[in-house]
């Protein structure tokens, strides 16, 4: 049986779930940098990703509408904690605060369409659609992780 769009999506859920508690545990230094940056460049590979291939076509039903833009809202708001945090010093007072702040964002996030938002967007797709999505996806997602990695 081919990987659905829903499995996809949950594997790189699950990286950025490790990748947020190791950023949590880190301490000021060169590690702390190196998992900030492995944990930027995975939320921006897999919301351009997700977006793409998950979103817009229930971006396209009515009945996805404003779950659609509800998720949507939340990769913006988590997209501005991340350009805060990349702008800030790791070892300040407050750059902590806003990995805090980041990772409950994030878990409410991937709660929130792993429980709601997969089960809506189950009923929408067909069978063909989950699978043909996930293949699309995970190209798209690699190639976006090699386009930020060079930057």
């Amino acid at each position: 049986m081919k990987e659905t769009i829903f499995e996809a999506l949950r594997e790189s859920h699950a990286i950025q779930r490790s990748l947020v508690r190791k950023l949590m545990l880190s301490h000021p230094g060169e590690h702390r940098v190196e998992v900030f940056t492995a944990l930027r460049i995975e939320l921006a590979a897999h919301e351009a990703a997700e977006e793409r291939y998950l979103y817009a076509p229930i971006l396209m039903d009515d009945r996805g509408l404003h779950a659609s833009r509800d998720a949507l809202a939340d990769h913006h708001k988590m997209d501005e904690m991340v350009d805060d945090l990349q702008t800030r010093d790791h070892a300040g007072r407050g750059w902590m605060a806003t990995v805090h702040k980041l990772s409950k964002e994030l878990h409410d996030h991937l709660r929130e369409e792993e429980k709601i938002f997969f089960q809506l967007s189950g009923k929408i797709l067909t069978s063909a659609q989950k699978t043909g999505l996930a293949t699309k996806y995970w190209r798209d997602y690699r190639r976006m992780h090699v386009m930020l990695e060079e930057t």
